[in-house]
């Protein structure tokens, strides 16, 4: 989580300064689609602080009044991350819609190009690095920050493609159509967000990849038992749930069956990481099906 923290904190740092370059660029050529462009690096910035917060309270161990931890704090940080982008994509869209009763043309373009060019590369490689780091730390704040930086870079990318044709062609207004265009772009990957830190606050099962595994490993592992049903998991930020009913013969002791539990957790949470095991056991007379299998 430590790790994660930091990841967080150097975002804001790199937002900082992509986003003096942007301003950089649209102070030398006063073009509309430059300043939406530093305007979405505002939220950038906010944001990789808001993941910053999420993951700091997310790190707190389980107390009284929240026994299963504060794992969502990512969620909601992803949350909010996708309410800015929608924000800053109706803010983009308000101006365009003014620029277009009057386009202008620009100054320097080629000199704002260059140093939009290069706040670009900076955002690429860090929402590349973000996102990849954010899956194999399995931390929703961290891919929702870099999946903003990458909505960025979207961004970037129309407006220096709108700066070089107005430029090109001396239609002004292409530079207010190329803002509305990355606008709506920037629309729906903010809703896409919130769609998906949503379900994660909805208790939404885990991958059906990682449940056929969990379904492979009880029956691999659970030798002595007669059978596991009523499988169920939910993701809480870098934590799996999983539980599931364990039927046991009636005559087996406490013992035993403690020890059964143990190998099946054991191997669990060997095997997926974050995972949090809880198992009912249950005697003979509560079987579906024989055999060991997993229902």
């Amino acid at each position: 989580m430590e790790r994660a923290q930091a990841a967080a904190l150097a975002s804001a740092g790199v937002g900082l300064l992509v986003l003096a370059l942007k301003f950089g660029a649209w102070w030398i050529t006063g073009s509309l689609a430059l300043y939406s462009d530093a305007l979405e690096s505002i939220i950038n910035v906010v944001a990789a602080m808001t993941a910053f917060v999420a993951l700091r309270v997310a790190a707190r161990p389980a107390d009284q009044d929240h026994p299963y931890g504060h794992h969502k704090a990512e969620y909601f940080s992803a949350v909010i991350e996708g309410a800015l982008i929608i924000v800053a994509a109706v803010v983009i869209l308000r101006d365009a819609y003014d620029a277009l009763q009057a386009p202008k043309m620009l100054d320097a373009p080629l000199a704002g190009v260059a140093v939009n060019g290069l706040a670009t590369v900076i955002n690429l490689v860090w929402g590349v690095v973000l996102v990849r780091r954010g899956r194999d730390w399995r931390s929703p704040a961290l891919v929702a920050d870099g999946k903003h930086v990458l909505a960025d870079v979207v961004t970037s990318g129309g407006v220096l493609i709108g700066l070089g044709l107005a430029t090109a062609t001396g239609w002004a207004i292409l530079d207010p159509v190329i803002a509305v265009v990355v606008a709506l772009n920037i629309l729906w990957s903010g809703g896409a967000m919130v769609r998906d830190s949503v379900s994660g606050l909805m208790d939404q099962a885990a991958p059906a990849e990682m449940v056929g595994q969990i379904r492979r490993l009880i029956s691999e592992h659970g030798e002595g038992a007669l059978e596991a049903h009523d499988v169920r998991t939910r993701h809480a930020g870098q934590v799996t749930f999983i539980d599931f009913h364990l039927v046991v013969p009636g005559e087996m002791t406490v013992a035993e069956s403690h020890a059964i539990c143990d190998r099946l957790e054991a191997a669990i949470e060997g095997a997926v990481e974050g995972a949090v095991v809880t198992i009912h056991v249950e005697p003979a007379e509560e079987a579906k099906q024989r055999g060991l299998p997993v229902i």
